[in-house]
């Protein structure tokens, strides 16, 4: 086996392309994407801010590729693909073992759809179990409740060019727990913001009006159309709640059940004949809410820890 790593902080125009190739190739085989949505947009528009793109080759053909994010609190992220065409020749240990020689042994790698074979990988290079990240769904077609909001607040939609300095700070308080969604950034946003599906008429915010203080952003939900039938590439357009956030001021208020009825009734009434979302195995009371709107778990993604 002739195979070797590159490592780049950033691709050429050529790599993006070979890679995107490699990652619609593993996607067809495996009825998933290999990449979430951040290392995809990392792909199309460049890193420079601490990531790491590993090449791996066998002769001069792409055979394999891996992200490796900045590192944080929790170490870096890192997720990897071997083109189905070179699968078991020993290809997915090598490239794992780069990534994690290039975080200097302390990584975490995501897993999509729960497969035995990454199980088994990350069991031989000492990786364990570390989170569990459901993709639940629900037809559109299913009855839901009204959604009643509190007293004192109305929903608007999303403004693009003035609306983000507040959600960031909004998305910041109500996700100041979560490894991800918390720490999101200016550059976080504005990149989706210029993605073909990004839609402000989908993005709900919550204004709560107070007297003698204005108005000031209370929650959010953010939903999202997937033209080519989301993760599983169904060619299906897909509807996602995308991301639901309540200040942690409005905890106990009913502000995140009818934010996420809002957003459903506005999915349904695109056309849709389903909805999915995310949400950590961990969080009980989230999926139990999700469950009482008709949604059952469809997918896992699994990461794995080291170090």
């Amino acid at each position: 086996m002739n195979a070797r790593v590159d490592i780049r902080e950033r691709l050429g125009d050529q790599e993006v392309a070979d890679v995107a190739a490699l990652t619609a190739a593993a996607a067809e085989a495996d009825s998933i994407s290999p990449l979430n949505e951040q290392v995809m947009l990392h792909l199309r528009h460049g890193g420079g801010d601490g990531t790491k793109a590993l090449l791996l080759y066998q002769d001069d053909t792409l055979a394999g590729f891996a992200h490796v994010g900045a590192d944080g609190e929790e170490g870096p992220s890192g997720e990897l693909v071997v083109h189905p065409g070179h699968r078991g020749q020993g290809l997915g240990r090598l490239l794992a073992e780069a990534a994690l020689a290039e975080s200097g042994g302390r990584l975490r790698l995501w897993a999509h759809g729960d497969r035995p074979e990454a199980a088994r990988l990350g069991a031989a290079l000492g990786f364990t179990r570390a989170r569990s990240l459901w993709q639940m769904r629900r037809p559109t077609a299913d009855p839901l409740p009204p959604a009643k909001l509190p007293d004192g607040v109305r929903l608007r939609a999303f403004e693009p060019g003035a609306d983000e300095e507040a959600w960031l700070a909004v998305n910041a308080r109500a996700f100041a727990h979560h490894p991800e969604q918390g720490s999101w950034t200016m550059d976080d946003l504005t990149l989706r913001e210029r993605e073909p599906w990004f839609d402000p008429s989908g993005f709900f915010l919550a204004v709560r009006e107070t007297a003698g203080e204005g108005a000031r952003l209370a929650g959010f939900h953010w939903t999202k159309v997937h033209a080519d039938g989301g993760p599983e590439l169904s060619h299906a357009p897909i509807g996602e709640v995308y991301v639901v956030g309540v200040d942690p001021s409005e905890q106990g208020t009913g502000l995140g059940r009818a934010l996420t009825l809002a957003g459903l009734d506005h999915l349904r009434s695109a056309g849709l004949d389903q909805v999915m979302l995310y949400v950590d195995e961990d969080n009980p009371s989230a999926i139990h809410l999700y469950q009482s709107f008709g949604f059952t778990r469809w997918k896992v993604d699994v990461m794995y820890r080291h170090g």
